[in-house]
This record gives C-alpha cells, sequence and structure tokens, in this order.
C-alpha cells in the first residue's frame, strides 16, 4: 500500500514540483497551501508523513505542528528558509522529527522522507529484548510505545529514536555529535543544539523533575547518559 504524504507549501510551484516528483517514487500525495487547510486535511485522512513548510498564511508551520503533535506521532519533516536558524530550532522543540532548508535538493528530500518513514516504520532490529523497564518505566521497542506509571508518554519519532539509544545502552555517555549521527542516520548538517532541545523535550515528557532527573543525566562537558541504576 502506498505511503500517503501531505505536502504543505504556500508556493504553487514547489507544490507541483514535490508532487509530481513524489508520485513518480510511488507516494500518494495529499496537498494544502495554508496551515488551517493542513490540519482540515490531516484530520480528515491519514497520513504516514507530514512534509510542512515554516513559512505559511493563516497558521504558520510551526503552529501547524503544534497542533498535530496534541494527538499524532506522525512523522513531520520541516522546509525552512535559508537563515532561519531559529525557526529550525523551533520546528524541532515543538515535535519536528528534522528539517530541510531551502533551496533543496530533491534526490536529497527523497533520501530524508525514505529515512523518516523507515525508521517510523521499522521496529528496531537485533534487540534481545521487546520490553524494557526502568523504574516505572516501561518502553516497547516492536510498537514503540512509553509508558510512565502506567500512562502512556506520547514521544515524536525522533524522542523515542534517542531513548531506546539510551535504554539500550545505561550507563553509557553519549556526545551531542554522536547522538547526530546514530539517531539521525545520515550527514546530518545541524548543529548540536539540536540534540540538546531534543533532550530537554524528552526530560519534560519522562521526568518527574528536570531539575532532579531519574532516567536521564549530563555528564558535563561531555553528553548525556541514562541511568544504571534500577
Amino acid at each position: 500500500m502506498a505511503k500517503r504524504i501531505l505536502l504543505v507549501d504556500d508556493e504553487p510551484l514547489i507544490l507541483k514540483g514535490l508532487r509530481y516528483t513524489l508520485e513518480q517514487e510511488g507516494y500518494e500525495i495529499l496537498t494544502a497551501a495554508d496551515g488551517e487547510e493542513a490540519l482540515q486535511v490531516f484530520f480528515e485522512q491519514p497520513v504516514d508523513l507530514v512534509l510542512l513548510d515554516v513559512m505559511l498564511p493563516k497558521l504558520d508551520g510551526i503552529q501547524v505542528c503544534q497542533r498535530i503533535r496534541e494527538s499524532s506521532n506522525v512523522p513531520i519533516l520541516m522546509l525552512t528558509a535559508k537563515g532561519e536558524d531559529m525557526d529550525k530550532i523551533l520546528g524541532l522543540e515543538y515535535g519536528a522529527d528534522d528539517y530541510m532548508t531551502k533551496p533543496f535538493n530533491i534526490l536529497e528530500v527523497k533520501a530524508r522522507i525514505k529515512t523518516v518513514l523507515r525508521r517510523a516504520a521499522q521496529p528496531a532490529a537485533n534487540e534481545e529484548k521487546k520490553i524494557i523497564r526502568v523504574h516505572d518505566m516501561e518502553v516497547n521497542i516492536v510498537n514503540r510505545s512509553v509508558t510512565l506509571g502506567g500512562k502512556e508518554v506520547r514521544l515524536t519519532a525522533k524522542e523515542f529514536d534517542l531513548l531506546q539509544l539510551f535504554i539500550t545502552n545505561r550507563g553509557k555517555v553519549f556526545s551531542r555529535e554522536t547522538m547526530l549521527e546514530t539517531v539521525w542516520k545520515y550527514d546530518y548538517m545541524g548543529d548540536a543544539r539540536t540534540v540538546d532541545v531534543h533532550i530537554r523535550r524528552l526530560r519534560e515528557k519522562i521526568e518527574r523533575n528536570t531539575a532532579q532527573p531519574e532516567f536521564i543525566f549530563t555528564k558535563w562537558g561531555v553528553g548525556y547518559y541514562f541511568t544504571d541504576k534500577d
């Protein structure tokens, strides 16, 4: 069954070009030209991935991303204009899985889409345990779900990838550079602040008190690690 992608951009030529190229790759494409239309389309039809421009009429891409994240973990790949560093960081902070800078190379777009869809669809391979329990957290590696004290914790795809990296390597300290290489799984050109943004949001979701963490700790000057204590 073809994967369905929602393209959101207010530039008709970009929408037309992306739609044509991705349909040639076998994807089913939905389009929207503003933020309100994007949400309407998204909540009316199932979508496997959202390719979302930051600068949109009516509701901008950040607002759209926030609204989607209130109820869905669908992968979101954001498009930003060159030099919009804050938009990049904000897009990731509010739940986007990745971003690309305009003007973009269509081959890179296709590669990013395949990577994000593959990561979202496939459980981790060669894991010895399907369910990992630490304190009152339960992480299901196969269906990529997390509960804390019996309550579901909604994570983005990238947040789950980070948590999985940590929880399957408890006590190991990971540098920001290593996390970028391991979790993003391709030549990622973002800066290391992206990792800090994701770690902060992950902590906000799984730590009862971020000032006194139970799970994710900082090794100052080195990176981050997951507790090695049961």
